[in-house]
C-alpha cells in the first residue's frame, strides 16, 4: 500500500486531505464549543502545546528524527506561521458569533482570494469564466451575510479576513514545500502559535472589562480560567486534532498540486452542517443555504477551471484562459 502511494502521490494527497478535513472539522466544532468560557489565546496556547507534543512523539520518530526540522528558510516559516495564526484567530472569532455552517461557508471564499492573489502577485491571466465565478461567490457571501437586515453581524466579516490569511498560507506552502519536510511545515506553525498565545496571555490573562461586548470580543479578551475535567478532554481533542490536521494538509499540498487537493477541503461544509445541528442545534435557513450553495459552487468551479487550464498548458495548447 505504501508503495502504491509512492507511485501515485495524488492518491496520497487525496487521502491526506480527507483526513485533515475531518480533524479540522472536529477542531472547529470544539473551539466553538469552548468559546463561551475561555479566552481564544488560552485555547490556542493549550492546543498548540498539546499539538506540538503529538508531533514530537507521534510523527517525529517516523519522519527522520530532528533532522527533519532543519531548515534554511526560518523566515518564511515564521511568515507562514503568522499567516495561519491570523487566519485561525479571525476564523474562530467569527465562529464564536456565527452558526458553524455559515462561518465555514463564508471562509470558503478562499479559492477566489487565491485566484485574485495569483493575478496580483504571480501575474497570471484569469479569463471571464473565473471572474464570473468569483463574482458569484462573493454574491453568495452577501446572501449569507444579508447586510442591512437584522440578521447581519459584523463578526461575519471575520471569516472573510481568515480566507485572505489562508490564501497567503496556501501560496507559501506550495513555495517552500519543495524543500521543507511535512513535519517542519507543521512544527514551525505550532511554535508560532505558542509564541502568540503566550504573548497575548502575558498581557490579557486577567481579561478586559467591556460593557456589552460582542461574542467575538468576549472570546478574544476573556480572562484565563482553569479548565474543568470535561473541558480538558475537549481541549485535548482540539490539540490532537490540529496536530493531525496540520500534518496531513501540509502533506497533501506538498506532494500534489492545489487543483487536486482543494476540492476535497469542501468536505468541511457538510461536516460543519452536521456538527452545527448535532452539537449546537443550528439549522441553516433557506436563504443561508442558497448563499452557501453559491459560494461552494463558485469555489469548486474555480478549482475545476484551474485544473483544466493546467492540463491544457501541459499539453502545450495556447495559453488562453477563458
Amino acid at each position: 500500500m505504501l508503495k502504491s502511494f509512492e507511485d501515485n502521490p495524488n492518491s496520497l494527497a487525496v487521502m491526506s486531505a480527507c483526513i485533515a478535513v475531518l480533524f479540522f472539522s472536529v477542531n472547529d466544532m470544539a473551539i466553538k464549543f469552548l468559546s463561551g468560557g475561555y479566552a481564544l489565546h488560552q485555547i490556542v496556547l493549550l492546543r498548540s502545546i498539546i499539538g506540538l507534543t503529538v508531533l514530537l512523539f507521534v510523527f517525529l520518530p517516523f519522519s527522520g528524527g530532528f533532522a527533519a526540522l532543519k531548515t534554511r528558510r526560518l523566515g518564511l516559516h515564521i511568515v507562514r506561521g503568522l499567516c495561519v495564526a491570523f487566519a485561525n484567530i479571525t476564523f474562530f472569532l467569527g465562529l464564536s458569533a456565527l452558526p458553524l455552517a455559515e462561518g465555514v461557508a463564508i471562509f470558503f471564499v478562499s479559492p477566489m482570494v487565491i485566484t485574485i492573489f495569483s493575478v496580483i502577485f504571480l501575474g497570471e491571466h484569469v479569463g471571464p469564466r473565473r471572474w464570473s465565478a468569483i463574482g458569484v461567490g462573493f454574491l453568495g457571501v452577501i446572501v449569507v451575510l444579508r447586510p442591512g437586515t437584522e440578521v447581519f453581524q459584523y463578526a461575519a466579516l471575520l471569516p472573510i479576513a481568515a480566507a485572505f490569511g489562508y490564501a497567503a498560507l496556501h501560496m507559501l506552502t506550495r513555495y517552500i514545500g519543495r524543500t521543507e519536510s511535512t513535519l517542519a511545515l507543521s512544527f514551525y506553525i505550532q511554535i508560532t502559535f505558542i509564541v502568540i498565545g503566550a504573548g497575548m496571555g502575558l498581557f490579557f490573562h486577567e481579561g478586559l472589562v467591556m460593557q456589552d461586548p460582542s461574542p467575538a470580543m468576549a472570546f478574544l479578551f476573556h480572562s484565563w480560567e482553569w479548565p474543568d475535567v470535561r473541558d480538558w478532554i475537549v481541549i485535548g481533542a482540539v490539540g490532537a486534532s490540529v496536530a493531525f490536521a496540520g500534518y496531513f494538509i501540509s502533506q497533501a499540498y506538498r506532494v500534489a498540486e492545489a487543483a487536486i487537493v482543494a476540492p476535497f477541503e469542501y468536505l468541511a461544509m457538510p461536516l460543519a452542517v452536521i456538527w452545527g445541528i448535532a452539537v449546537f442545534d443550528e439549522w441553516p435557513d433557506q436563504i443561508a443555504l442558497l448563499g452557501i450553495a453559491m459560494i461552494l459552487g463558485a469555489g469548486l468551479f474555480i478549482i475545476w477551471r484551474e485544473n483544466k487550464v493546467e492540463d491544457a498548458e501541459t499539453a502545450d495548447t495556447p495559453r488562453y484562459r477563458r
